[in-house]
């Protein structure tokens, strides 16, 4: 057995630990603790805790150390705070980027609002829940903190769904939003419907209050379209399209934004999405949204059409990977919103930084990748003004983060 005396929290979760001259990792540990168990190459996968620190509380799970999908409620929200803004500074600053970092914002248990659980048959019925931690075993969920109680009444709504469609080699994906008028199910790698399957559907959704059961990519059965509010406006969107994850990072993400752009009259929004944040914004000034998915250009248009008291939004169906916007196509635009995917968007932030535009609001989901790309901007003469960190996935690694950069 080796024991050994954690001293940080990586970026991943897992406590790091020195033992002879090199760095192990053990998860579920906590600075200042002793832990003890077998070392297998540079892990201990199943520690003994010897000495836990105050930080340590009880899991608000009951399958947290067997699920994948949390990988830290053994630790005060104090700790994983002050822990998950470390990482965002340490990563912009190893890229050389200083600025002032707001109080992290996170959100409340019971506030996810969309979620992918995994189905498959078994011998006595159904299994729906999330894969075990490091594993194809699929863990049947008898609660979990992290969705709303919408989401989670909805779970025995999906098992008919599941025996429909999987089978006990199998699985199907369920992906399950919460919407203002009811729950959308998008299901996808499940087996083909047939004809009686498809009227059974029809009854599922209505017992279950299924706004929306999407199979395969078709629409099977709406019984009203399932709508999600942005701003003033109402919009449906396509099955399976990016939401923000809680109601709650949403505005907190939404505020920063609306600062960082200003007092701006003409915007840009990059990525624009369903129209997140380009409908909230729209009560304030003209909007040309640029989007690569057709199908959410359209629901983001037609929630605009919709609407009352907004300015003129224009949605253009754009591939900003490889068409990005020109700098020449930025005249007239006073500000910018670029929200771009994990990835980043090294191509349109590189025309971004020639462009005449002085202000911009930059949401991200992987700080490396924002630092990366605001590397380009700060070359250009902008400066980094502020950034708000955002944890929409409490009890994991993720962090998101909205910044604010101007150049005179």
């Amino acid at each position: 057995m080796t024991e050994v005396r954690i001293h940080a929290l990586g970026h991943l979760g897992d406590g790091i630990a020195r033992h002879n001259g090199e760095e192990v990792f053990v998860p579920f540990a906590l600075p200042g603790e002793t832990v003890s168990g077998q070392l297998e190459g540079n892990r201990i996968e199943q520690p003994k805790i010897i000495t836990p620190v105050s930080d340590r509380i009880k899991p608000a799970c009951r399958h947290f150390k067997s699920c994948g999908g949390c990988t830290t409620q053994h630790a005060r929200d104090e700790v994983l705070a002050a822990w998950k803004l470390d990482q965002v500074k340490t990563t912009l600053s190893q890229a050389g980027l200083e600025t002032e970092f707001r109080p992290l914002i996170t959100s409340p248990p019971h506030s996810r609002r969309r979620a992918v659980f995994s189905g498959r048959r078994s011998k006595s019925g159904t299994i729906v829940g999330f894969h075990q931690r490091g594993s194809n075993d699929l863990i049947d969920l008898l609660e979990c903190p992290l969705v709303t109680p919408k989401i989670w009444a909805a779970i025995e709504g999906l098992r008919p769904l599941v025996l429909i469609g999987a089978s006990r080699k199998a699985e199907v994906r369920l992906t399950v939003t919460e919407a203002d008028n009811g729950i959308d199910v998008d299901v996808s790698e499940a087996k083909d419907l047939t004809p009686q399957q498809q009227s059974e559907l029809g009854l599922i959704a209505t017992r279950h209050g299924f706004s929306r059961i999407t199979w395969n990519g078709e629409v099977s059965v709406q019984a009203e379209p399932p709508y999600q509010t942005f701003g003033r406006a109402q919009v449906v969107p396509p099955p399976g399209a990016f939401l923000q994850a809680t109601r709650d990072g949403e505005q907190a993400l939404l505020s920063a934004v609306k600062e960082a752009v200003g007092n701006a009259d003409r915007i840009a929004d990059l990525f624009a999405g369903c129209g997140t944040f380009t409908l909230p914004l729209a009560e304030q000034a003209d909007i040309l949204a640029v989007e690569g998915d057709q199908s959410m250009v359209g629901a983001l248009l037609q929630g605009w059409r919709a609407a009352s008291g907004l300015h003129r939004v224009e949605g253009v169906a754009r591939d900003l990977f490889r068409r990005p916007l020109l700098p020449a196509e930025f005249k007239g635009i006073d500000a910018v919103v670029i929200d771009p995917p994990r990835s980043g968007a090294v191509a349109q932030v590189t025309e971004l930084a020639k462009s005449p535009v002085s202000r911009i609001a930059f949401v991200s989901c992987n700080p490396a990748t924002f630092a990366r790309d605001a590397h380009i901007l700060v070359d250009a003469g902008f400066v980094l003004d502020w950034v708000q960190v955002v944890d929409q996935f409490r009890w994991s690694a993720h962090a998101e983060l909205a910044a604010q950069f101007t150049r005179g």
